[in-house]
């Protein structure tokens, strides 16, 4: 893959994904169509799937978030098990949503820096009868964002990381910086949850 620095290649960030985390996970990165989704493997495909919505690059660093957060079990079900509603959630559910998106969001901008891309925080509801605080939700993202850089990354967030910094911030090529991904994956300690 060759550099660019005026856009970011899909090629890239799944090539990136796919050569970290595949041979220890068993998942890939997909290209979705309107909706994202977590699917794990099955009979038609024998890998788990990180699908990204329309090949949004933001898209796949939001969604390759969720997963570095999510637990063994959770990497079971579909979507993680989660729930989601859509545009127009009321006030409650909406402070539901923003609460179970803090840390994701905090991860995705810590890989947006690293791949040199400005970050935005998304609330999601543009269909909702709520008010919605951007900026008080932008600001505990913020937090939890330097939390993670003062007590460090979940292991596979922190091999990510590592492997997008080496790319596209020191320009190496993209076999090296799977193999430094890889690398800090390995020295990682195997939790039960992991």
């Amino acid at each position: 893959m060759v550099h660019a620095d005026d856009k970011w290649l899909l090629e890239d960030i799944t090539a990136l994904f796919d050569g970290i985390f595949m041979p220890r996970y068993q998942t890939r990165l997909v290209r979705g169509e309107d909706e994202p989704l977590y699917r794990p493997a099955s009979k038609e495909a024998p890998y788990h799937q990180i699908i990204f919505a329309r090949g949004f690059y933001a898209s796949a660093l939001h969604e390759i978030s969720h997963w570095c957060i999510a637990g063994a079990k959770r990497r079971q079900l579909e979507d993680y098990g989660y729930w989601y509603l859509p545009d127009g959630r009321n006030a409650q559910e909406q402070i539901a949503f923003e609460q179970a998106e803090i840390a994701p969001q905090a991860l995705e901008s810590l890989f947006a820096d690293a791949c040199g891309r400005i970050f935005h925080v998304s609330v999601d509801n543009l269909g909702g009868d709520v008010d919605v605080d951007r900026d008080a939700f932008a600001e505990k993202v913020n937090a939890r964002k330097q939390r993670y850089l003062q007590e460090g990354l979940p292991a596979r967030a922190n091999a990510l990381y590592v492997a997008l910094t080496s790319f596209y911030q020191r320009k190496e090529p993209l076999a090296a910086a799977i193999t430094q991904g890889q690398a800090v994956l390995g020295q990682a300690p195997v939790a039960a949850n992991a």
